[in-house]
């Protein structure tokens, strides 16, 4: 049996998609996400109706104590090891710089950075010792190339992917990868309110991306065709500089 894949932020969009791309892979998925039940319910149903397993752990990655708690009850089921990571746990708060308030700031930045500490670190060393893992994390163009008005979630984004490198320079030689993904426009509630006709004009592809093509993006560096992809940064943007 493939290793269980937990997914955080997976109740909706890219994490939803990412986690069913997983279970289609043949991974039991740890469906995690904050605190919308019903949501996690309705992506728990669809993977168990495509013959997935699926268990959900409703905690907060930004907040460190209830991420610790939730972390070692994973862990404690020794016969089912956690094997693949995707944070995907992310949140905007969008606003210019100098109206930017120090709440959005830190919500945005604390549920990336502090995320994928909190629920990063307790998985590196039985990865390692296992000598297979492997870690995906969501980042964003924003992260690569900075947007006017996400100056907070450019940051956090950008973060992730200098986190990235840095741990996959640590833990190659163990068989563990560490892989960012960078989506562009891609078709979920966040993008509701942004103005996607004058973003398009930016686009070489001319359309916004699905959560699907992620979550197949995702689903490839997780496997072991990607063993030796690490410390990359790849985006799915339809041509977007």
């Amino acid at each position: 049996m493939k290793p269980r894949a937990l997914v955080t932020g997976a109740s909706r969009g890219i994490g939803a998609a990412i986690a069913m791309a997983l279970a289609r892979a043949g991974h039991p998925v740890v469906l995690n996400y904050r605190s919308n039940d019903a949501a996690a319910d309705a992506v728990r149903r669809a993977i168990e109706e495509v013959g997935g397993a699926v268990e959900l752990a409703r905690f907060d990655v930004a907040d460190a104590r209830e991420s610790a708690e939730a972390m070692e009850r994973l862990l404690a089921d020794e016969a089912r090891p956690i094997g693949v990571l995707v944070n995907n746990a992310g949140v905007a708060s969008d606003a210019p710089f100098p109206t930017l308030e120090r709440e959005a700031w830190e919500r945005v930045t604390r549920t990336t950075l502090d995320g994928f500490y909190n629920v990063t670190r307790p998985l590196v060393m039985p990865m390692v010792r296992r000598r297979w893992g492997r870690i995906v994390n969501i980042s964003s163009v924003s992260g690569v190339v900075g947007n006017r008005g996400q100056v907070n979630y450019a940051a956090a984004k950008a973060g992730l992917i200098g986190a990235t490198r840095a741990l996959a320079q640590e833990v190659a030689h163990r068989g563990v990868t560490v892989n960012a993904v960078a989506p562009g426009l891609i078709d979920t509630d966040m993008i509701k309110d942004a103005p996607v006709a004058e973003i398009l004009k930016h686009v070489p592809m001319r359309r916004v991306g699905t959560a699907e093509e992620v979550a197949g993006l995702v689903a490839w560096l997780a496997s072991d065709a990607a063993a030796y992809v690490t410390g990359q940064v790849i985006g799915i943007n339809g041509g977007l500089a």
